[in-house]
């Protein structure tokens, strides 16, 4: 039986959630366990719940809408993505993901189609990391989650614990959120993000790989004091020292060995005209599709850390969070997005992701694919985001063609659902 996913319906419900928003930065800010990422959580339960999906919100605060499969024991087939966003973003990244999952428990439902495996789709909490160390749902699922960033202050002060529990959230029981048993299949949709489809003029993305990321901080310490009295020979100016940092970060992209590397942000203190900065916080971004250049680019860091803190009488300390490892998609899953937008007579080509997705931390629980579509200049992270109608209708439907194909054709590695 060919299955249609009901376009307008998706694109209405993009839109709905594109509408919550705390109205801050210029486009859409749904920061991780805000009210505006719970109100966004709500209105998504309400559109599974028509779909007849069951509901729950894990201890990690994950939001799981599952409908059962007719085999008995069969392991799930898990889709979706976030609805968390960064500041000011667009209305696509992550959002899509869970939409087009929801629509096609729809799709299934009103058609009286029941899949062997279950299926299960995700909202995860915390992709981007804004506001505390990123993935946070998807790393307790895959039993990656680190107990010390519970006390770890956020960008504004705020402990993880704090947040999770004005959330209504236990932080204590937030590895409790693992996963026993493995999964079919992960398939996320998601935005490319990048330029390539858009320039191909492709509407299809079967993603080869998932970059793995290294993020952290850096604190420059120096000494602040008068800046009309202090010579410059006799400064410990950590603005200077951190803008050299700035550019070794820069370095580890352009000269090798990591693919790309950014410094997004940077506190000064005292930060007022006439005093030299005597503290500087920067984030630093690392990401490489090869695992030993991303370790290759840490050690790198280390070492020209050590060396401007030297010549800049300087304290440099370097804070680097668990590392998101890379991992390659399935082949077999991959071939499914590329025969489905075949045969629907889409462009479809093979590329890696910059980005890191949740799908990277369920590869562990068993084999994991993702599809893209294109993002128009390549813009994400940005009010202006933004991906033609056709190509989000499209995408969703390459996901329900896939997530029905995997469901008649991969066995299970275990006859263990996860849960």
């Amino acid at each position: 039986m060919t299955l249609l996913v009901d376009g307008a319906r998706l694109l209405d419900r993009i839109d709905q959630l594109g509408s919550i928003s705390s109205g801050t930065g210029g486009g859409i800010t749904r920061l991780a366990w805000s009210p505006e990422d719970l109100r966004a959580r709500s209105l998504v339960g309400t559109w599974a719940a028509a779909a007849g999906a069951s509901l729950r919100v894990d201890p990690a605060g994950n939001l799981i809408a599952e409908r059962p499969g007719s085999r008995a024991g069969a392991a799930p087939v898990v889709t979706g993505s976030h609805l968390d966003t960064v500041i000011g973003a667009g209305p696509l990244d992550g959002a899509y993901g869970v939409v087009a999952g929801i629509e096609v428990l729809a799709c299934l439902a009103e058609q009286g189609l029941v899949l062997d495996h279950p299926l299960r789709v995700m909202a995860f909490s915390n992709e981007e990391g804004v506001v505390a160390p990123p993935f946070t749902g998807s790393r307790a699922i895959s039993g990656g989650f680190v107990e010390s960033e519970l006390s770890t202050p956020g960008p504004d002060g705020r402990t993880l614990a704090s947040r999770l529990l004005d959330a209504g959230i236990d932080p204590t029981a937030v590895s409790r959120a693992r996963w026993s048993g493995s999964v079919a299949a992960t398939i996320e949709l998601h935005i490319e993000q990048g330029p390539v489809l858009d320039r191909a003029g492709v509407g299809i993305g079967a993603v080869t790989g998932i970059t793995g990321q290294r993020r952290g901080s850096v604190r420059v310490t120096g000494q602040a004091n008068h800046a009309g009295t202090t010579p410059m020979a006799a400064r410990r100016d950590a603005l200077v020292a951190a803008a050299r940092v700035v550019l070794s970060v820069h370095d580890l992209a352009t000269a090798g060995p990591a693919d790309v590397a950014t410094v997004g942000r940077l506190d000064t203190k005292p930060g007022v005209p006439n005093v030299v900065p005597g503290d500087v916080v920067l984030s630093v971004d690392i990401r490489a599709l090869a695992e030993a250049s991303g370790d290759s680019a840490i050690e790198r860091l280390r070492t020209q850390l050590a060396e401007i803190a030297r010549e800049t009488e300087t304290t440099i300390e370097l804070d680097v969070s668990p590392p998101t490892r890379a991992v390659l998609t399935d082949p077999d899953l991959r071939s499914m997005v590329i025969e489905s937008a075949e045969r629907r007579g889409l462009g479809c080509i093979e590329l890696p992701s910059g980005a890191g997705h949740d799908a990277s931390h369920l590869a562990s629980l068993g084999p994991m694919a993702m599809i893209f579509v294109p993002s128009i200049a390549g813009i994400s992270h940005n009010a202006a985001e933004t991906t033609p109608p056709e190509d989000l209708v499209a995408g969703a439907q390459v996901l329900l063609d896939v997530i029905r194909r995997a469901d008649n054709t991969r066995a299970d590695r275990t006859s263990k659902q996860a849960r």
